[in-house]
Formats: C-alpha cells, sequence, structure tokens
C-alpha cells in the first residue's frame, strides 16, 4: 500500500497556486437618488406644456376676428371736438360743423322692390333661334350654324378691303419706279449707228483676214497623220466659218447698231 501511494504521488501534477479572487463591483452610494429623481420627473412633459398649468375652458374657445385691435366707438360730438395741431399751437375745439362738412345721409334700398320694377318695365327676351336637323329633336343654335345670312348683309359686304387697296397701289407704284429705272438704263446704254464707211472698213478688213486664214488652209500638207496636225486644220476651219458668218451678217444689213458696254 505504502509503494501504491508512493507512485501515485511522484505521478500527480504539482498543485497550482492559487488565485487570487475579484474584486467585488462597484456600486455608487448614490444610485437610489438617481432612480428616486428619474422616476420624478419622468412623465412631467408628455403634455402641451407643464402638467399644472391650468386648461382653458371650453368655452372660452378662439373666436373669428377677436385678436384683432378694437377701437373705441367715435360718435358725431367726437368729430367735432377733435384737437388738430398746427405749427404746435393746440386749436381750441370746435362746437359748430365747418362749412365744408356734408353729413353723411343713408338712403335704405328696397332691392326686392326695385328688381321687381325693372322686370316689369324691362323689355322681354327674345327666344334664341334653334335649327332643328334630326327627329329625334337635336338641336344647336341657328346663328354659328351658317344657315342665317349674316354675313352677306353687312355694310362692306363686296367692298375691297383698305389693306387690299394699299397693297395694290403699292405694287402699281413699286412697277411704275421699276419702268422708270429701265428707261433710264436703256437711254444710258442707248445703241449707235454704224455709219457707211465704218461699214465697208470693217468689210474689207474681214475679207483680207479670210483670204489670210484661207492661203494658210491652203498650204496645209495633204496627209494629216499627227495630231498637231489636226488640231491646226480644225482652228483654221472654225475661223474661217466665223469669218464668212460675219460677212454675210454685214452685206445683208445695211444699218447696223453697236449698243455702248
Amino acid at each position: 500500500m505504502a509503494t501504491q501511494s508512493a507512485q501515485k504521488g511522484a505521478s500527480d501534477p504539482p498543485p497550482r497556486p492559487e488565485q487570487p479572487g475579484k474584486p467585488a463591483r462597484y456600486i455608487s452610494k448614490y444610485r437610489e437618488f438617481v432612480k428616486h429623481e428619474a422616476v420624478k420627473n419622468k412623465s412631467q412633459w408628455k403634455t402641451m406644456g407643464p402638467a399644472k398649468v391650468a386648461v382653458p375652458s371650453p368655452n372660452d374657445f378662439l373666436q373669428k376676428h377677436s385678436k384683432e385691435p378694437k377701437l373705441a366707438p367715435r360718435c358725431l360730438h367726437a368729430l367735432f371736438t377733435e384737437k388738430k395741431e398746427e405749427d404746435g399751437k393746440k386749436l381750441l375745439p370746435l362746437s359748430v360743423p365747418q362749412r365744408t362738412y356734408r353729413p353723411v345721409i343713408r338712403i335704405k334700398k328696397n332691392f326686392i322692390i326695385k328688381n321687381a320694377v325693372a322686370v316689369i318695365r324691362g323689355v322681354p327676351k327674345k327666344p334664341r333661334p334653334f335649327c332643328v336637323d334630326t327627329r329625334q329633336g337635336d338641336k344647336y343654335p341657328l346663328e354659328p350654324s351658317g344657315l342665317v345670312p349674316k354675313y352677306i348683309n353687312k355694310k362692306n359686304y363686296g367692298v375691297t378691303p383698305k389693306y387690299v387697296t394699299q397693297r395694290n397701289e403699292e405694287i402699281k407704284r413699286e412697277e411704275e419706279e421699276y419702268e422708270a429705272s429701265v428707261l433710264e438704263q436703256l437711254k444710258k446704254k442707248a445703241m449707235k449707228i454704224l455709219s457707211d464707211e465704218e461699214r465697208t472698213n470693217i468689210l474689207k478688213a474681214l475679207k483680207k483676214n479670210w483670204e489670210e486664214i484661207n492661203h494658210a488652209y491652203q498650204g496645209l500638207p495633204v496627209l494629216t497623220d499627227t495630231r498637231y496636225k489636226k488640231i491646226h486644220k480644225e482652228e483654221l476651219e472654225l475661223k474661217l466659218k466665223q469669218l464668212e458668218h460675219d460677212i454675210a451678217a454685214i452685206e445683208k444689213h445695211k444699218n447696223i447698231y453697236i449698243a455702248d458696254v
């Protein structure tokens, strides 16, 4: 047994050191006082304002124009006894009304009788014309329907409007001004007649040019195998045709006019 206990003591772990215990939780000495204050003031402001304020009576409700400033009633005597200050001097109260004073005379009107008299003396209204276009009696106003000849009976029916006549006069005036300007331009650019001497000189010069070009044309080679020869021949032919045309036109017309450009 001793050996067993010795073996167990040798195999057991060493005892752990004792750890110190946790300190006690701190509790304030004002805890109860704070709780009492919180409960005391918790429901003080649940209503509109402090709970101790007196609630107004339901009979004293807010009425219309109750908060407007009320002026003291003024009688006719107070109007005459008002004090006026002019240039820092106080005038004595007047016991007699002024000449410019006009008393307000209020006349009570009986609107029922007035309306009745207006209805009796008034002209009766004419019935509004309608147009019925279906078997069931569907109707619509006659005047805007277009069935009444309203525009034919107008005073200015068929008369040309003023703006149209004014526009026509403006167009006519513009046309006259344009024609006058064209005539002036034609007078400035009037054609000049060619005299007989100038005409004969021009004919001689044209014929001389034709002979020179014709001589050059006759001197061309028979074979035109290059491009230059073809172009040169075509140019000469065009010049000959133009000269022949001009010579024929001058010989045909005796009077020739020339415009000044």
